[in-house]
């Protein structure tokens, strides 16, 4: 389904998206009764304040980005794209599907409030549906790909260990699609995507599909969750 379809608000438009996120959210459901693990490796809680990046890719980056703005320990957010070159980082341009662009979030964090394995904790488990390669909910395309783009050998051995334990513990009833692969270039996104949700909560595309994700991680991580 193209980009455009989150911008429009007529009802037909919204029913669809009803049944798409019905779909979708059967499909992304962990197990019944299951709690979801915190990852067995991850970097210890740092002593003393600092700034680490963590960029991460996984459907549209409206949902994803205000997940992580409502996360304690996060300093910024900034939805953009990861995967191209800068000449093709525009986003009529990456909703072609064709310049390796995926729709990105750069997350900003304080590695004493929370480290790099609670954020792909929180990517896992309410950002998005990692059984799902090149679509989330109503949006086709590698656009759309569930990425972690890792910045460091040692976020790359973080996050493939934590894939790992969580197909072994088959927290999903499918087998996690997610790709680990080096950061290459961060480039944001038009000023008007940013903050989409914060500005648009009567949006039906940020109603169906990313405002449960906001409910879901204070639910699930009440002691991670914060206002904005």
């Amino acid at each position: 389904m193209q980009s455009w379809i989150r911008f429009i608000s007529f009802g037909i438009i919204a029913a669809v998206l009803v049944m798409f996120a019905a779909f979708n959210s059967r499909a992304k459901a962990p197990r019944a009764n299951t709690t979801f693990p915190k990852p067995a490796l991850d970097q210890p809680v740092a002593a003393t304040k600092g700034k680490e990046v963590a960029v991460i890719s996984g459907g549209c980056f409206w949902g994803i980005q205000a997940v992580y703005e409502h996360t304690k320990g996060v300093i910024s957010a900034t939805s953009g794209y990861t995967g191209g070159t800068a000449e093709s980082a525009q986003y009529e341009t990456v909703s072609s599907g064709k310049t390796g662009h995926a729709e990105s979030v750069k997350i900003v964090f304080d590695p004493s409030e929370i480290t790099y394995g609670q954020v792909l904790m929180i990517f896992f488990s309410v950002a998005h549906n990692p059984t799902e390669l090149n679509k989330q909910g109503p949006d086709w395309g590698t656009q759309y790909r569930s990425s972690i783009f890792y910045g460091s050998p040692e976020q790359k051995k973080i996050a493939e260990a934590y894939i790992t334990q969580l197909n072994a513990a088959k927290i999903y009833s499918s087998k996690i699609m997610t790709q680990v692969v080096p950061l290459n270039g961060f480039y944001p996104a038009e000023g008007y995507h940013q903050d989409y949700l914060k500005h648009h909560t009567d949006n039906p595309y940020i109603v169906i599909n990313d405002l449960p994700k906001i409910q879901n991680l204070k639910k699930q991580f009440p002691e991670l969750y914060r206002e904005y």
